[in-house]
């Protein structure tokens, strides 16, 4: 007599287990023949499984599958819908109105059409402003040189900058381990509970600040941070006029180093952006119904804002900049696509107030993605008008779309006191009931708190952001606009303790604090 396997396994038991055991990922089913079931059950039972496997399909233990050479096998929970079934409801039924938006593989050939007529004149004119700067490859190595610690130094020497010592006591203060670690700060908040607590650090938030304008104003917050064992942000924005920065001793090479020293990122805002005179629709009062329309870019801004892109990314390696416009936003996904490792974060101003905005943005980043699935938006800042509900659905939009880590989700926790918001403006709770569930957010911070900023003979204002210089200079108005800077930057640590009395996580200048 032939022997059986001593394993203990009725005939049910075995086919449910052969299903499991002899299927190759990611195939959910097994072939009866070519998988060696019907030999194995031959071998354990002494008989045909068929009888077997045609009674258990029959009482929905197991589901068939006729194929080619035998039957496919199934669990049923895993087997796939018969392209039979259901097709008389189909065709009597009642149409599902959502097949209706797929989108027809020839509405694509028409967009490849257009971009790659060589006739196509919104193609070639921004195909000869990349030119000017090389090849895509050529433009990355020049930016990575460019923005190499060790030659934005270098240029700070060569320029006899009066920045230099500031970026030197920046490293010492770093590397002494001046600034208060996470460990500590979450003990100075929470006491010895902070040991036990278990925080969410897959949902951390990143502490973002604006606008960083001058240097000099990160050294002080370095101070004030090092003195009050306060955190540094983890995310600067700069709106400061880019080639003012360049002509201030080195501002511009010190601050991008200040950040490398720091591992904090950064945006820059281009000088291109419809506020010198470009856009007619906007003056001052005489023409306020301009404004609704937004900052503007007109007729060939885009293509002198990815012009000024290139300039500033191939001499100092900036990489982030600001977006605040359809054009330049459409402009910069061309240009990743093309292959040059922009980045940019789309501001408050462009006005994503709705999910349907967002869904439109985030669309368009991935058609034009490049090769590798990336894309250019790193930052999304959201009109200040949005609820929870609608960051909620945009997130789930941009994880469908595989940007959750990529896309980072950015929102106004503070602005400033004038100018831009109807005041009390302060979304601090709302983003503690968002950041245990919503990941990569940045809570930015643009204005002080609201009863700290009515005591102020100068509260923020966002037009501070355009003056010059040597005007706020000759005004006296300096040290009150680092004052509008360091309230941001308690309001800052403000919503890092919220964070932290609520078992949440923060992401701030990360080689400064994110250490052991």
């Amino acid at each position: 007599m032939e022997e059986r396997n001593p394993v203990a396994l009725n005939e049910e038991e075995f086919v449910f287990r052969a299903i499991k055991r002899l299927r190759k990922p990611p195939y959910k089913g097994i072939h009866s023949v070519y998988s060696g079931f019907n030999q194995a059950f031959k071998e354990q039972f002494g008989k045909n499984p068929v009888e077997v496997t045609n009674r258990m399909a029959q009482e929905g233990k197991i589901v068939t599958r006729p194929v080619r050479g035998g039957v496919m096998l199934y669990l049923p929970t895993e087997a796939p819908v018969s392209p039979q079934k259901g097709a008389l409801q189909k065709i009597l039924g009642s149409e599902d109105l959502r097949e209706r938006l797929r989108i027809a593989p020839g509405r694509l050939d028409e967009i490849n059409a257009l971009l790659l007529d060589p006739n196509s004149r919104i193609v070639n004119d921004l195909l000869k402003v990349v030119a000017k700067y090389g090849t895509p490859e050529e433009i990355n190595a020049k930016a990575a040189e460019a923005g190499k610690f060790e030659n934005l130094l270098s240029r700070l020497e060569q320029e006899k900058s009066p920045y230099l010592a500031d970026v030197k006591w920046l490293i010492a203060q770093r590397d002494a381990g001046a600034f208060v670690t996470v460990d500590e700060y979450r003990k100075s908040v929470l006491g010895e509970k902070a040991a036990k607590k278990k925080f969410k650090d897959e949902f951390a938030v990143i502490l973002e600040i604006s606008a960083a304008q001058y240097f000099p104003w990160i050294i002080a917050e370095a101070k004030q941070a090092i003195a009050n064992k306060e955190l540094m942000p983890g995310r600067f924005i700069r709106v400061r006029k880019m080639k003012e920065q360049e002509k201030d001793h080195g501002d511009i090479l010190a601050f991008a180093a200040a950040m490398q020293i720091m591992g904090a990122t950064f945006v820059e805002t281009l000088d291109t952006k419809g506020t010198d005179g470009a856009n007619i629709h906007l003056g001052g009062p005489e023409t306020i119904t301009g404004y609704f329309g937004g900052i503007g870019q007109p007729n060939d801004y885009p293509l002198r804002y990815i012009d000024e892109f290139l300039y500033y990314y191939t001499q100092y390696g900036i990489r982030q900049v600001l977006n605040i416009n359809p054009g330049t936003v459409l402009a910069g996904y061309l240009l990743r696509k093309l292959g040059v490792h922009n980045e940019f974060k789309i501001s408050v101003f462009m006005g994503n107030d709705n999910p349907y905005a967002g869904l439109w943005t985030l669309l368009g980043a991935k058609l034009f993605s490049a090769e590798d699935g990336s894309c250019p938006l790193i930052g999304f800042n959201l009109s200040n008008s949005v609820n929870n509900e609608t960051i909620e659905i945009i997130a789930q939009v941009r994880k469908a779309l595989g940007f959750e880590t990529m896309v980072r989700i950015e929102h106004h926790i503070t602005e400033t006191w004038k100018s831009i918001v109807r005041q009390p403006y302060n979304r601090r709770e709302e983003l503690v009931s968002l950041a245990d569930h919503v990941a990569n957010l940045a809570a930015k911070h643009e204005g002080g708190e609201v009863e700290r900023e009515k005591t102020r003979p100068h509260p923020s204002d966002i037009l501070d952001y355009f003056r010059d210089k040597a005007e706020v200079e000759q005004s006296g108005a300096m040290p009150d606009l680092l004052q509008n800077y360091l309230d941001k930057h308690e309001s800052t640590n403000l919503t890092a303790r919220a964070l932290t009395e609520n078992g949440l996580s923060f992401v701030a200048a990360p080689l400064l604090h994110h250490r052991s």
